[in-house]
């Protein structure tokens, strides 16, 4: 039996073809791709889609794939002293995989909870290796793909550190203001490092100064 919240793929609720096409837009954006490499890539590519509340990876497991989402929205988060930490919500457009704990093979510390019905593309390691070897430039996308992500790490990180909770909030209203809307309060807190009553003052102070305006 699939343990409760465990994720449960089913075919894509929305056309295959479009996420298949928005999959090799994507792929563009970083370096060109023969006919043949597109392909080989789509036909190595499962899409699926997860129901709101499943699991994609829970602490203690072993990542064996990375997703990428075209529809939906997946929380990341730890558990510390049993309080969720949450670290980074992935919307259409970005790629999930916890590159260490599958290459060294240890246990994940994180989880990746689906927070809507979400459609992506399940890309295991073993398909990962093998189009490797057969396409020695998607490798090289890949590796692009991962450097753009830790340089966007830092960046944030670095932010993080020299920043108030306000400007944090404010940051993320200028630069994904859709993801106010789709995330409960408290977690959008954890994610900023508040609690939500502090959340909920740093709105009020931020409406009340442009209404003034």
């Amino acid at each position: 039996m699939q343990p409760a919240n465990e994720a449960v793929f089913s075919k894509p609720s929305h056309n295959l073809d479009q996420c298949t096409q928005k999959m090799i837009q994507d792929l563009h954006v970083y370096t060109p791709l023969q006919a043949e490499e597109i392909q080989r890539v789509v036909a190595e590519v499962t899409i699926k889609t997860v129901k709101k509340g499943s699991f994609l990876l829970r602490e203690g497991q072993i990542p064996q794939v990375c997703y990428h989402v075209f529809k939906g929205c997946v929380r990341e988060y730890y558990l510390v002293d049993g309080e969720e930490k949450t670290s980074e919500f992935y919307l259409e457009g970005d790629s999930i995989s916890d590159d260490l704990s599958k290459i060294e093979r240890r246990p994940s510390r994180k989880y990746w909870e689906c927070l809507e019905d979400t459609t992506l593309s399940v890309f295991t390691q073993a398909q990962e290796e093998k189009m490797y070897r057969l396409f020695p430039r998607i490798e090289s996308l890949c590796r692009i793909e991962t450097e753009k992500k830790l340089g966007q790490f830092r960046e944030l990180m670095a932010f993080y550190l020299a920043s108030s909770p306000e400007e944090r909030y404010l940051n993320l209203l200028n630069t994904r203001p859709n993801l106010l809307t789709r995330v409960p309060q408290y977690q959008l807190a954890s994610y900023l490092g508040v609690k939500p009553e502090s959340l909920s003052r740093i709105r009020g102070r931020i409406h009340a100064s442009r209404v003034q305006r």
